[in-house]
């Protein structure tokens, strides 16, 4: 797969919500209902976190549920994109980029959402030909000024914001030109996620699929 390939097919992800779930599963058998509550609220594409023991476990359980795309976060190494692929991930992100963890990607041809949070950081993976970006992390990175800033000289590429975003914030994220949407994990916090109330979820997934962008 090619990068450019990658960014065209990242950018289809990127454009089925405003809103990305970014979720830390601790169980795998909450893995489906969580997944599906989701969609039904409007958030098909689902970034499953490789933070715990059970996130491969989760990819493949998520992968079944009708409707959903399902990704994996915290794309490290070339053996993170193998073990992502085999659980069924359909793509990628990871909080910046290595040649070694770009070359991965491409060769198991899973497209990647690879981060950057500098203007050069961007202008190399541009250089390379990824045009659809992770902004991490958003908020200590300076927000959504910062992301501004960075759109003005380089407007070819677009960009998904995480870390720190939230209800309160996403939309000044997604008023900016150069955002194609944003990842956050407030539509699914833990104490619902534990009290398996997927209904809450649901309704949250609802509120943060409604976005104007």
């Amino acid at each position: 797969m090619t990068p450019m390939q990658a960014s065209q097919d990242a950018l289809k992800i990127c454009q089925l919500a405003p809103i990305v779930p970014v979720l830390v599963v601790d169980d795998a058998k909450d893995a489906g209902p969580l997944a599906k509550a989701l969609v039904a609220g409007g958030l098909p594409a689902l970034e499953v976190t490789l933070r715990t023991p059970a996130a491969l476990e989760a990819i493949a359980e998520m992968a079944k549920v009708q409707g959903g795309v399902v990704g994996a976060g915290t794309l490290l190494t070339p053996q993170d994109v193998v073990n992502a692929k085999e659980a069924g991930a359909t793509f990628g992100v990871s909080p910046g980029a290595t040649d070694m963890l770009l070359d991965a990607c491409e060769d198991a041809d899973l497209p990647l959402l690879p981060g950057a949070a500098t203007a050069s950081e961007a202008m190399r993976l541009l250089e390379r030909g990824y045009s659809v970006l992770k902004f991490f992390p958003a908020e200590a990175s300076g927000g959504a000024p910062a992301l501004k800033g960075i759109g003005a000289p380089i407007p070819q590429i677009r960009f998904c914001p995480t870390g720190g975003v939230s209800m309160k914030n996403a939309n000044d994220y997604l008023s900016l030109p150069n955002v194609v949407c944003a990842g956050g994990s407030w539509v699914a916090p833990k104490n619902l996620v534990t009290a398996g109330d997927w209904g809450g979820i649901e309704a949250l997934a609802r509120e943060a699929a409604a976005l104007p962008r």
